[in-house]
């Protein structure tokens, strides 16, 4: 099994999704132990003095202003841990708490937090036992950090609270800890604070969601090249040309990667024939311009990821002069924005796929095609509701696509009197993801079977591969009126499962 090791400069993207997806092992480096063992004993010297030191022999948030003595400290930090885990509704995603631990484990062995090594490694070894916390959809506000989901995750550490096993049964945390011959933790000073501050939930879920969106602007690439196919639009616009002079690198690949799918089309260039058209509609012309936009957006959440990803946020930190100070670092804004921003770009994205969806069903825009792409329209109704499924995700994107970040609510008695709310920026893009992976597949569901319609001109060589591959995977092609739920699970099942742009590179070679 792959093994992501642990160190005290940060890990990478690829490495939470091996241990966020792929179940990964995660080990400990020695230079991780070593800083872990240096910090703990800079925090164990402060708690020996008699002045008060934040998160270490004080109360936390508003009540910081308390001096807690020697004998209730440890009780203190169980208690922030009991306390804070107040989540409420819907179960996380198994991916998505494994992601949260991971990273919260990455901040404890940057040697900034103070946590011992022992601590440490039980968060390894919880982990590797495939022991996943139960954590709630509600409870984190993105400042100081994602509070109630990384408590749930220390009460698993602690022995209390339930959690679910390799098998997938929830249980009690300490029988499955038992289980696993893991011993609960024991916490002091300060640790139960460092456990639970930081912005690892909402840096998780973007990890996840740029390496989705990557698959998915490949895959909506593909779809806007069928639908140009199959409303016999011209490929002209593509030509690295026109796009070189305005110079957004996103535009720049999206065009290029229509344009290899589009490859020895019969089916482009036909816009001066019968109908002549000067120029195509925006949904088809535009595509490169609009999917551009969107990937560098990705290219921007990306750096925001892999600076969030190399960085240490607690409060307070042991710096290395030894110094333990108060900071802000928590605060989860930059990590929102990015996420915010995707939000919209891939609202645009479905939209515009919807848009050439429509075109492609409407007998007065279509270019020759039969109403709704149906068999025997009247009798049949062809692909009509299959496009106001597609109307409702988009108007439930658009929604998505509400900035969560623009809004703040005060807590702690007003100590945090701003907030991120970047947790959920992370959930709502989940489902935005979630749901343009079903626009795309109907956008494809409808380009492939408009392009069958186009008897007497022999589509791409790419995409007929697209069109052959997604027959084999169960998705049916033109004829009379059936059943639709079925073909449109199985055309996302396509897209989500990535077959869609590998049947398109078998052709083409790798896509950008």
């Amino acid at each position: 099994m792959h093994t992501v090791v642990v160190g005290t400069s940060g890990v990478t993207a690829s490495d939470v999704l091996a241990v966020a997806r792929g179940g990964a092992r995660v080990e400990l480096s020695e230079e991780a132990v070593a800083a872990l063992a240096a910090a703990r004993g800079i925090v164990d010297a402060l708690a020996a003095k008699p002045e008060p030191v934040y998160g270490v022999s004080t109360g936390f948030g508003a009540l910081a202003t308390r001096h807690i003595s020697q004998e209730l400290r440890a009780q203190l930090q169980r208690n922030i841990v009991r306390s804070h885990a107040a989540g409420m509704g819907p179960r996380v995603e198994r991916e998505v708490v494994r992601a949260l631990m991971f990273l919260r484990l990455k901040t404890v062995c940057s040697g900034h937090t103070g946590v011992r090594p022992e601590v440490a490694q039980t968060m390894a070894d919880v982990l590797n036992a495939g022991i996943t916390p139960v954590v709630h959809e509600y409870g984190s506000l993105g400042c100081s950090g994602d509070l109630a989901p990384l408590s749930h995750c220390a009460l698993t550490l602690m022995g209390e609270g339930d959690a679910e096993g390799p098998d997938g049964s929830v249980a009690p945390a300490g029988e499955l800890l038992a289980a696993h011959g893991i011993a609960p933790v024991e916490l002091r000073e300060k640790e139960g604070l460092a456990l639970l501050n930081g912005t690892d939930g909402m840096l998780g879920m973007l990890v996840m969601a740029l390496a989705d969106l990557d698959a998915l602007y490949k895959s909506a690439d593909v779809t806007a090249a069928l639908s140009l196919e199959a409303l016999l639009g011209t490929d002209k616009v593509l030509a690295p040309e026109l796009h070189a002079i305005r110079p957004h690198p996103g535009q720049g690949a999206s065009a290029a990667n229509m344009l290899a799918v589009l490859k020895g089309s019969e089916l482009t260039g036909h816009h001066q024939d019968d109908a002549p058209r000067v120029q195509d509609a925006y949904s088809v012309r535009c595509a490169p311009q609009v999917a551009g936009a969107g990937r560098d957006t990705l290219a921007h959440a990306r750096l925001v990821a892999e600076r969030e990803l190399a960085s240490a946020v607690d409060n307070p930190v042991v710096l290395p002069d030894g110094r333990v100070e108060s900071n802000g670092n928590f605060h989860g804004a930059p990590v929102a924005y990015v996420l915010d921003f995707l939000a919209i770009a891939v609202a645009d994205l479905a939209s515009i796929a919807e848009r050439r969806t429509d075109r492609l069903l409407d007998k007065n825009r279509s270019h020759g095609l039969p109403p709704f792409l149906a068999d025997d329209a009247g009798v049949d109704s062809g692909l009509m509701i299959a496009q106001y499924t597609q109307a409702a995700l988009v108007s439930e994107l658009k929604r998505l696509a509400v900035p969560a970040s623009a809004d703040s609510i005060p807590s702690s008695a007003m100590q945090e009197d701003h907030v991120s709310m970047g947790w959920s920026a992370a959930r709502k893009l989940r489902t935005a993801v979630d749901n343009l992976t079903r626009v795309l597949a109907i956008e494809l569901y409808a380009a492939t079977r408009a392009i069958e319609l186009r008897e007497g001109l022999a589509p791409a060589p790419a995409s007929q591969a697209v069109i052959d591959a997604v027959r084999d995977a169960g998705v049916q092609g033109a004829g009379p009126d059936r059943f639709l739920a079925p073909d449109l699970a199985a055309a996302d099942a396509f897209v989500r499962g990535g077959e869609l742009v590998a049947a398109a590179e078998k052709v083409t070679g790798p896509l950008q």
